[in-house]
């Protein structure tokens, strides 16, 4: 199998934000990233595909089977750490020549794992501390993989990767709320929904009400509170290496606005960038992280031999 080309037609068919950050890459750490890329989307399809039965409940049974699905990936990662082992799966196998090129972290590769199984497990959270840990896992663990791949030389690029992460999964539970909701899973906390007297059936039902409305201004600003926690983070001597991170936040960022700016449509149909847009912003990240400025003369020179 192809991995390289399989993550390429994956990003590209799903219009990915991904993609655009991809192509800031030189090929070798692309390369490694689409190993990465390509396992998290494998992974995730083990919770999200259809129920069998197709009334859109997964049966205790299938569960069972998804769940042992799961536990084989986590004996594959651990294959990807063991000099004599071959994973199984074609794609674990390109995530092991990854592993073996780049320092990428065994527990943000199983936490990825555990984030998915979650899916299995919960279909709603309570509050927001309950949510956390599963942005962490689902989003943050992917970038703390990430950013070994990229290259980085400031310990504040696994704090930049962290907070990034939550950032980008807020964003994306706020963009999927409805589609979520119709699936059977509000990633919303409880808490908030109570807070702003919005029931399930107004978010399944795609109903634009001002409790609805307050509720996703008080989400953004927790996803935007992030962005900003990643800003404070981000490590200019690392720059030039980080510009595939920063490509794929910007993006994001933007994306959020856009939705604040259509007053949180998102019941509907999904609220997406243009691809120039998605372009320019690639355009403009990757200019930014090659001017005067980006770091000091040392750190940009620091910086460029990790890049």
């Amino acid at each position: 199998m192809n991995v390289r080309a399989l993550s390429s037609r994956l990003t590209r068919r799903s219009r990915s934000n991904f993609y655009y950050a991809f192509l800031a890459l030189p090929r070798r750490r692309r390369d490694a990233l689409y190993a990465v890329y390509a396992f998290c989307r494998t992974v995730d399809d083990v919770a999200d595909a259809p129920p069998a039965t197709g009334d859109g409940v997964l049966g205790a049974a299938e569960r069972e089977g998804r769940r042992g699905e799961l536990q084989r990936w986590r004996e594959d990662v651990e294959r990807c750490f063991q000099a004599e082992a071959t994973p199984s799966h074609p794609i674990a196998r390109a995530l092991a020549a990854a592993v073996r090129a780049y320092p990428i972290p065994r527990e943000a590769l199983l936490a990825i794992i555990d984030g998915v199984e979650m899916d299995l497990d919960r279909r709603t959270y309570d509050t927001v501390d309950d949510l956390y840990p599963y942005c962490y896992r689902v989003a943050s663990a992917v970038g703390l993989c990430s950013i070994e791949i990229f290259g980085y030389t400031s310990p504040r690029a696994r704090d930049y990767a962290v907070n990034l992460g939550m950032a980008l999964q807020l964003t994306n539970i706020i963009r999927d709320v409805g589609a979520d909701a119709r699936a059977g899973r509000i990633y919303l906390p409880r808490q908030d929904l109570r807070a702003f007297s919005v029931s399930d059936d107004e978010l399944t039902g795609a109903h634009y009400t001002e409790g609805f409305l307050r509720l996703m201004a008080y989400e953004a600003g927790r996803a935007r509170h992030f962005y900003e926690l990643a800003a404070t983070a981000y490590p200019r001597v690392d720059a030039r290496s980080l510009v595939a991170a920063e490509i794929m936040g910007q993006i994001y960022r933007a994306l959020l606005q856009e939705i604040e700016a259509r007053q949180f449509q998102v019941l509907g149909e999904r609220i997406t960038l243009p691809a120039r847009r998605k372009v320019g912003i690639a355009l403009r990240c990757w200019t930014a992280a090659r001017l005067p400025g980006a770091g000091g003369p040392e750190d940009r020179s620091r910086a460029g031999r990790v890049a």
